[in-house]
């Protein structure tokens, strides 16, 4: 017997040292006791964002009150001064109530550490196995700790419930008050949550959260910090929360910080680094003033936009209100946002309530369908969530250095605390008509001049399957010609598709792969064309980066380098350009591009805000004002955004309002203007022009020095591309001009399809516009009726959202 005792207790011991190995080691409990979060910082120096592992705030000794330290002491280990990290009389007593069937833990402080610390290490269950790696971690811990390190450390890594962790948190998140103000009752509260959070929990379970508190107190008077008329006045008072939930500190750039942060974790990986302890700094490519520009911009607009949709989905009339955002806030406190959707859309609204958890969750429990359906409509508090969640207006912008590669500005959402989705890099929505620049580019690529033409005709394509595709404008046909130039600036669906038609969808989602739209699907269909393969803005801009750097691609970069705690630099990382498109190609699209800002459905950029640097860019609207996109390249910054709502299913009720060229663009162009004003980019910047020939260059020196004698130029023995022109720079205007620039006599058709759909929209009976309608201007027509709007009959004077707008330009339809 004896001896069979022995053997197995010498097994144990055997086995307990195998164990050693797989416990943390000394080096790394000395780091988790200097634990120091690494710190995202922007290029400018500010400070982006703290990568912590938890939401807590490390508190000092000194910074705790004592009842605290007292009551934790008192409860949870009374000899913590006296054992070296484990108590064999508790423990002995522990295993012998287990083996009577009274499972009582019998673990110190140093214990239950170890496992706060390293909580997947030896993890929660009930075994020999966790236990006698918490015994060795603990005895680790003491050799790498004092006994004021244990406890400081313990009592800065206790859960609390609603991601507090720590005494700091904990006291805030239930006394709204730092740790160091606690007094006696608040203190033995948390700590006799640590017993069980979720079943002590005094918020939701407030009679066992009092009676654990008295046992915590009665502990206190048992080892003689608590007297006894203490305890017994103590004991009878009511407990006082004042319950607040903690925010997690998000920083300046929440969506880019949580977009770096699964790099950094791999990165740390790879390099034996510790993310959230070994506080690193990790330099971004991002300038904070820009960032807040965008910021800003987004809440501006984004607030305006929202505005519209509550009101126009708000009553019955399906026309334009207003084309002056700002009067739709005043509207809006005259009716039900979204009133008439929900009242007309019922198919739809029971979808939604159908696609929500609460609705699964009742059919799990036995719920019929049409039970939960009725049950959930009737329900307040849900539908509120519901209509807010889907009628909310979203948004993404990004801003990139086409010359680098770097990543100057990333708003992911309009409120991170809201919405954490990311809407440039992991949504992915139909870019419409942003994506012709590629369709161009293509056609460019395969020797199309700019000036090659195209008749604005009905255009028919036969599919696989054998339908017909018929592409169209909302403007319909003209019938003449048009080149390339002026297809793409006024974005006629028709042209685009015969030069589709003769590149190929193939070489088109080639071309687009190349330039940077790689991690998307491109479907090799006709339709590709106008944008119906869904991409992310992340891609969207780092192609157009490729267009505005000259035909070299630049993979975007979020990180320029990072350093150590002491300021040495431990990796620089640069985005190395690969020539992915002919110079030449690039200068053409590029001056298309331009066209597109000059005369086509981008001149907002240079009437209403001003902006006459070089800069090219492009519209996007999908079909039925789904999506509105706005991307506008700089030399020195290539910005672009998306809006539109999460639910696909729901979109802009007025085509005005939900063309690219009034969501996306007033944020883009906000945002651009204020870079220039703040000398952020080089107003004078001009794209990169392709090198001339060998045989131009020639040629320009010799017919230099016959020049004077008259002489004719000869003709070439073989045909030589003949350079591309440098475009002149645009002259800069004291002020921002007052009108949109004109558009020339000899484009055949003048409403540029996002125009057209206004039109559409606004006007009753169908009357035709007159010929030169600009966006902001009054449209004739019937008035429209707004029902329970109090200032019917009157125009509304509200200042203007953006300094460049004006009031004038604005027009309100009102009976």
């Amino acid at each position: 017997m004896a001896s069979s005792a022995a053997l197995a207790c010498a097994g144990l011991i055997a086995y307990t040292i195998l164990l050693i190995p797989f416990t943390p080691s000394i080096a790394d409990l000395r780091k988790a006791k200097a634990e120091s979060p690494s710190v995202l910082m922007s290029e400018d120096g500010k400070e982006l964002a703290v990568f912590k592992r938890l939401n807590r705030e490390w508190v000092e000794l000194n910074e705790i009150s004592p009842h605290v330290i007292k009551a934790l002491i008192a409860t949870e280990d009374h000899r913590f001064y006296e054992h070296h990290g484990v108590d064999l009389k508790r423990t002995a007593a522990g295993i012998l109530r287990t083996l009577q069937g009274d499972p009582e833990g019998g673990s110190t402080l140093t214990q239950q550490l170890a496992r706060n610390l390293y909580p997947e290490e030896i993890g929660r269950k009930r075994s020999i196995n966790r236990k006698l790696k918490e015994l060795i971690t603990a005895l680790k811990i003491e050799y790498a700790y004092s006994k004021d390190e244990i406890l400081l450390t313990y009592l800065n890594t206790m859960p609390f419930l609603y991601n507090a962790f720590g005494i700091e948190m904990g006291a805030r998140t239930y006394f709204d008050k730092p740790a160091a103000k606690l007094n006696v009752l608040e203190s033995a509260t948390l700590i006799g949550m640590l017993k069980g959070t979720s079943y002590y929990n005094p918020v939701l379970n407030g009679e066992r959260a009092v009676k654990r508190r008295n046992v915590v107190l009665s502990q206190m008077l048992k080892r003689g910090v608590l007297s006894k008329a203490e305890f017994d006045i103590l004991k009878n008072r009511p407990m006082r929360l004042d319950f607040e939930r903690q925010p997690e500190p998000v920083g300046r750039a929440p969506h880019l910080a949580a977009h770096v942060r699964k790099w950094l974790v791999d990165w740390a990986d790879r390099n034996d680094y510790n993310l959230y302890s070994d506080g690193l700094v990790v330099v971004s490519t991002v300038d904070s003033r820009l960032q807040a520009f965008a910021a800003q911009a987004i809440e501006r607009r984004m607030d305006a936009l929202q505005a519209v949709a509550d009101v126009e989905w708000g009553v019955s009339s399906p026309a334009l209100i207003s084309t002056y955002a700002p009067a739709y806030r005043g509207m809006r406190r005259q009716v039900q946002p979204w009133g008439h959707w929900w009242r007309t859309q019922g198919a739809q609204a029971d979808a939604f309530v159908r696609e929500t958890s609460a609705y699964r969750a009742l059919l799990a429990g036995g719920t019929t369908p049409e039970q939960a359906l009725a049950q959930l409509k009737k329900d307040t508090a849900f539908m509120n969530g519901l209509r807010a969640e889907k009628t909310r207006l979203e948004t993404g912008f990004i801003a990139l250095d086409p010359s680098t590669g770097h990543v100057k500005a990333w708003v992911g959402s309009r409120d991170y605390a809201v919405d954490q989705f990311d809407h440039v890099a992991q949504a992915k929505r139909q870019p419409g008509s942003t994506f012709k620049a590629f369709v161009y580019g293509a056609a460019l690529e395969k020797g199309m001049e700019p000036t090659r033409k195209f008749v604005d005709r009905e255009v028919e394509i036969e599919l696989k399957n054998g339908s017909v595709w018929r592409p169209g404008n909302a403007s319909g046909v003209s019938g003449k010609e048009m080149t390339l130039r002026e297809g793409l600036a006024y974005s006629k669906n028709t042209i685009t598709a015969q030069v589709m038609q003769e590149v190929g969808p193939a070489k088109v989602a080639a071309f687009a792969r190349r330039l940077g739209v790689s991690q998307s699907r491109l479907d090799e269909v006709p339709a590709l064309s106008l944008g119906t393969s869904p991409v992310s803005l992340l891609e969207m801009a780092t192609a157009y980066g490729t267009i505005a750097s000259g035909g070299e691609l630049r993979k975007p970069i979020l990180v320029s380098r990072i350093l150590d705690k002491h300021g040495k630099v431990l990796e620089t990382f640069t985005s190395e350009p690969d020539r992915v498109m002919s110079a030449h190609t690039a200068q053409d699209l590029t001056d298309m591009l331009r066209g597109v800002i000059s005369q086509g459905t981008g001149r907002a950029i240079r009437s209403q805000y001003g902006i006459n640097s070089d800069v090219a860019g492009k519209t996007g609207t999908t079909q039925n004002n789904t999506d509105g996109w706005f991307i506008l390249m700089h030399p020195r910054l290539v910005a672009g955004s998306w809006v539109g709502f999460n639910d696909a299913r729901l979109a802009m009720r007025s085509s005005y309002w939900g063309q690219g060229a009034q969501t996306a663009l007033p944020m883009v162009g906000d945002v651009v203007r204020q870079a220039l004003q703040a000398r952020l980019i080089d107003n004078g910047a001009r794209f990169p022009t392709a090198p001339e020939s060998f045989f131009s260059r020639m040629w320009a020196s010799v017919s230099g020095w016959f020049g004077s004698f008259g002489w004719s130029k000869p003709q070439p023995e073989a045909p030589v591309r003949p350079p591309r022109p440098k475009p002149a720079a645009p002259a800069a205007p004291s002020h921002p001009p007052a009108a949109p620039d004109p558009i020339p006599e000899d484009v055949p058709d003048m409403h540029f399809d996002e125009m057209q759909r206004i039109i559409d929209q606004a006007r009753n009976g169908g009357q035709t516009p007159p010929e030169n309608v600009m966006p902001g201007a009054a449209l004739p027509g019937a008035p429209v009726a707004v029902p329970g709007y109090a200032n019917e009959g009157r125009a509304v004077a509200i200042p203007p959202l953006y300094p460049a707008e004006s009031a004038p330009g604005a027009v309100i339809i009102q009976q």
